[in-house]
């Protein structure tokens, strides 16, 4: 899964949001503070904590300085984000010393892999929850209100959250994240989250189509199925019912595979946009690929990381496919649909790599012509069996040139991508004002691919026709003339 530059997103959604304008002491509520950082999971995984929450009888708020509880969502991924986590705690530290009823708590992938650290060590949480624990949220406030350890980071063969009604966070109303599997049984060597989340685990179809036409039902445009790795989803049993199911009911103990889900997804809701995220090379197959055609609803656009584009460096980073293995997927995609838009994850200068490894990675690269990516230096992450097993030997100074090099050829290919639109017409959902002018609609084409442009009588939500007259190498510019009938 794919994750961006690690940002503070403190939480908010309409209904539960308290925006602080007075304390707890006055209005009597309990208030919650998150903050998520990381992939999007992490974030699908705060909208469930945000649900435990209400329960529990708290309302979130984004005021820090009025919550009682602040929770951080971490990420374990690269040292970046943790040191990151760290310089938040230290603030919220800073805080609690002249609020004394502050709790502060540490959830995810950072939580269990540093639980001693945190509340032994530094002592700077109250309260540690890994990814399979956040029902226990409840049970172990009240430990911390007894002065009690208050820390749970089993891990589970079974936890989903299906159950979970999740209330939207940071939501425009538009796109939601749904997720669908947890955990990975993909054991690459510079990865923790087999170890920060677990073995790999399937959630009950009935309830992801359940809060898919929830979302319909709230006016949502878009979502957006998660997981480690979608491809793998595998669900044995039926029971769906056939208002869900409109054309194809399952049979009773049927084996249901991801493109299955896919196609039920696509049939319940015509009128959502379906994207997926993220992508296994070793297990995508040609039917998902036929299921995307088949569905105008399924966007265009496939997360597909590779990591190397060199064989030696796949195989050191135990990837389950080899370089030629994923140009022949991507020529299947290029062939089944053509106008695909496709983005990656690079790892530069990972352990042995050599001048030839890295050249094969460029070469790969103007193989594919990505639309975008997400692109790293290596970071060597405790407990993974390259930090116990191969010696980080490529200097910073050349992990840096390397990315720097992968970096360089990206933006010349997403230049190469986005000027293929000038001249189209594209629809295109609206999601929010530009960052750069008010006066303009920012959205998203079905490659994925951001658009900007007038915003004339046009709403949030809205599917519209954009001619796309100038790019940039990230973003379209062009002219909105009417609602869209494509989604």
């Amino acid at each position: 899964m794919p994750v961006k530059e690690i940002k503070k997103n403190p939480t908010q959604h309409n209904g539960t949001l308290t925006k602080g304008s007075q304390s707890e002491k006055r209005s009597g509520t309990k208030l919650a503070y998150i903050e998520s950082y990381g992939c999007q999971m992490n974030f699908a995984d705060s909208e469930v904590v945000a649900s435990i929450l209400s329960g529990d009888g708290y309302q979130i708020t984004e005021s820090l300085q009025e919550a009682s509880l602040v929770l951080v969502n971490t990420c374990s991924i690269r040292e970046k984000a943790e040191q990151t986590v760290r310089k938040r705690l230290e603030y919220f530290n800073s805080i609690k010393k002249n609020k004394s009823e502050m709790t502060v708590g540490v959830l995810g992938c950072m939580a269990e892999r540093l639980k001693h650290q945190f509340l032994e060590e530094e002592k700077i949480v109250d309260l540690v929850v890994g990814p399979d624990a956040y029902k226990d949220i409840p049970n172990l406030l009240q430990e911390v209100a007894q002065d009690r350890e208050a820390v749970n980071v089993l891990l589970s063969k079974e936890e989903t959250y299906g159950d979970i009604a999740p209330i939207r966070l940071n939501s425009n109303g538009v796109s939601a994240f749904v997720s669908i599997t947890r955990g990975c049984d993909n054991m690459c060597t510079f990865c923790v989250v087999p170890f920060t989340r677990g073995r790999e685990r399937s959630r009950d179809p009935k309830s992801i189509l359940e809060e898919i036409h929830d979302l319909a039902q709230k006016g949502y445009k878009e979502i957006t199925l998660l997981g480690q790795n979608v491809d793998s989803y595998l669900w044995y049993g039926g029971g769906l019912k056939k208002d869900f199911v409109k054309a194809s009911p399952l049979q009773q103990k049927t084996a249901l595979r991801f493109e299955n889900l896919l196609a039920l997804v696509a049939e319940a809701q015509p009128k959502i946009r379906i994207r997926f995220s993220t992508s296994n090379p070793q297990d995508m197959s040609l039917e998902v690929l036929k299921v995307m055609q088949k569905y105008e609803n399924i966007c265009n656009y496939i997360h597909l990381p590779v990591q190397s584009g060199s064989n030696s460096i796949l195989k050191k980073m135990n990837r389950q496919h080899t370089r030629e293995e994923y140009m022949k997927l991507i020529d299947s995609i290029r062939e089944i649909i053509p106008d695909c838009g496709i983005s990656h994850d690079m790892i530069a200068g990972f352990p042995t790599e050599t001048d030839k490894d890295h050249q094969d990675t460029l070469d790969l690269m103007d193989y594919v012509q990505y639309d975008f990516g997400f692109m790293f230096a290596y970071s060597e992450r405790p407990g993974t069996l390259a930090a116990r097993k191969i010696e980080d030997d490529v200097p910073e100074a050349v992990k840096k040139k390397r990315l720097s090099q992968i970096i360089e050829k990206q933006q010349q290919h997403s230049r190469i991508r986005t000027q293929a639109f000038v001249g189209q017409t594209v629809c295109v959902l609206i999601e929010k004002e530009s960052k750069r002018s008010n006066a303009h609609w920012s959205g998203r084409t079905t490659q994925n691919t951001v658009a900007v442009f007038p915003k004339k009588d046009f709403q949030i939500g809205d599917f519209v026709e954009v001619k796309i007259t100038d790019c940039t190498s990230a973003t379209l510019i062009g002219e909105a003339s009417k609602i869209s009938n494509r989604v």
